[in-house]
């Protein structure tokens, strides 16, 4: 077959006629490359070369260029002038680069494949890490996931991990510190950065975008909080709660947390089947305990006191702060939210409460977990030993030599503890078992007997000048049952003994 001539060259390869079978015209100018004419009449031109092969020293290529074009009617293909230029390219490559198109466009397209195989969204990434990791905590990942999926997925849920950059993240942590939450804009770092890392742990990633963001440069430094209530601030604090309006529930969690030294959210988790009144104990089990550890109370009669009453307010259900509108506890951001909104200095809030400054404090705003660490302090102002104090917390000793080897678990020393803090609260916060007035008109069994004003007013005669009223809480505190020689048992008032001592009152000058 003749070859493709230097000059004339679209003319000769356009004049060429299709034949039963294949027709394979070499061209004259550019070794290897060749003229292939298909009996349909289609014409394409092929570049023809050796590359070394394992099992053979070398063999034939072939490689398409592409469509014959004559003319510039022709939409696409290549021209011979075309066609010798790419050739020329490729062949140089081959001889001079040791290059096989063939193979390398094979493994390029192999290459996009598994890219594309193993492309992964962020979104995807969280599903899994949640799956693997968040299940494991206490809460299951709940409180991840839903922070997550209100400032980070939104943004970034659809891109690739790979195409995560670090500015990417520090959009995100922006927009929560010009939101003014510090604390979770650091809470959502730490989450980015853990989800991340778990990626790089399973080889979807070689490195994570967050490693050159330092919590410093998202909302400034930690700072560990050190707020103490002291002796006056408490008075002021007893004072104050009898005219903040909150929650009955809420003013007993607030000296139950105090008295013991709890957790808010293990006090809002608690059941009363972990709690034995009799015995004055409450068992925290180690699912909501912080370290994982199953906790025992020693509960002061101060706190007795205000277990029962709660008991009286919650006892008929199973948990001790019942939610109001599903089954289970309480939320435990509840408690916080009614002592921070009685904190605050402007009023017009939504859905807020409007005893604003209710419960601020001279030295500033305090929060429940601060109660924790007052009750601590209180402690070992009152002579506790530092090591006991740290068992009340139960806090895990970080001392590892010490952990293993010092097993003694001071529940006496505990015990004594609890109840050097309860006698203190009991005196500051001025409950004081019933005067002998009260004894002795329970002895003489006028409680549920008087029928009507004129019998109450009289007995309010009889004992008005036996008692100072400032130190009686008529309508929450002192209500009780007929006692015995030691024994002095808190119940809620009947509404006889409620209207009684309201005229007792009124008669010392009081009001209602």
């Amino acid at each position: 077959m003749e070859r493709i001539p230097r000059s004339t060259a679209d003319e000769f390869c356009q004049r060429i006629k299709p034949q039963t079978k294949p027709i394979y015209v070499r061209d004259s100018q550019v070794k290897g490359l060749v003229l292939r004419v298909m009996p349909t009449g289609s014409k394409s031109w092929i570049f023809c070369y050796t590359a070394p092969c394992p099992k053979k020293k070398w063999r034939e290529r072939r490689k398409g260029l592409g469509p014959f074009r004559y003319g510039r009617n022709d939409s696409g293909g290549l021209s011979v002038p075309a066609a010798r230029r790419e050739a020329e390219r490729m062949k140089n490559e081959v001889r001079f680069e040791g290059a096989d198109p063939i193979e390398d466009r094979r493994r390029q397209a192999m290459k996009s494949a598994i890219e594309q195989e193993s492309q992964v969204k962020v979104a995807d990434l969280f599903e899994r890490w949640v799956a693997t990791d968040l299940i494991n905590r206490k809460d299951q990942g709940v409180e991840a996931r839903r922070m997550m999926n209100k400032d980070v997925l939104p943004f970034i849920g659809r891109l690739n991990i790979k195409d995560v950059r670090k500015g990417h993240v520090t959009e995100i942590t922006d927009k929560l510190l010009q939101r003014g939450v510090n604390r979770m804009a650091k809470v959502v770092l730490s989450l980015i950065r853990q989800m991340f890392r778990f990626a790089v742990s399973r080889d979807l990633l070689e490195s994570e975008p967050t490693a050159a963001i330092s919590k410093k440069t998202v909302g400034g430094a930690n700072v560990e909080r050190d707020r103490v209530l002291d002796e006056k601030e408490l008075r002021e604090l007893t004072a104050r709660l009898r005219s903040a309006r909150l929650e009955e529930t809420t003013f007993l969690a607030i000296w139950i947390v105090l008295g013991t030294c709890c957790r808010i959210g293990e006090l809002l988790k608690a059941r009363w089947s972990h709690f034995d009144l009799q015995v004055g104990t409450w068992r925290i089990p180690s699912e909501n305990s912080k370290n994982g550890k199953e906790h025992l109370i020693a509960l002061s009669p101060f706190v007795l006191n205000h277990v029962q009453r709660l008991h009286a307010l919650t006892g008929p259900g199973e948990w001790c702060f019942p939610a109001s509108r599903k089954d289970g506890y309480v939320c435990p951001k509840t408690i916080t939210k009614q002592i921070v909104d009685r904190q605050r200095s402007t009023p017009g809030h939504r859905n807020r409460s409007k005893q604003i400054d209710s419960l601020v404090l001279p030295r500033g705003i305090w929060k429940p977990h601060d109660l924790r660490r007052t009750g601590a302090t209180l402690m070992t102002a009152l002579g506790v030993l530092p090591e006991v104090a740290e068992r009340c917390l139960n806090h895990t000793e970080e001392n590892r030599v010490k952990r293993i080897y010092q097993r003694y678990t001071y529940e006496a020393e505990m015990k004594q503890a609890w109840e050097k803090l309860g006698q203190y609260l009991e005196k500051l916060h001025g409950v004081k078992k019933p005067e002998a007035w009260l004894e002795k008109a329970l002895k003489e069994n006028y409680v549920g007997q008087n029928k009507n004003i004129e019998e109450n007013r009289a007995f309010a005669e009889k004992f008005k000048n036996e008692k100072e009223w400032a130190d009686l809480d008529i309508t929450k505190t002192y209500c009780v049952h007929r006692p015995t020689e030691k024994d002095y048992q808190c119940k809620l008032p009947s509404e006889n003994f409620r209207r009684m001592l309201t005229e007792c009152y009124k008669l010392r000058g009081g009001g209602d």
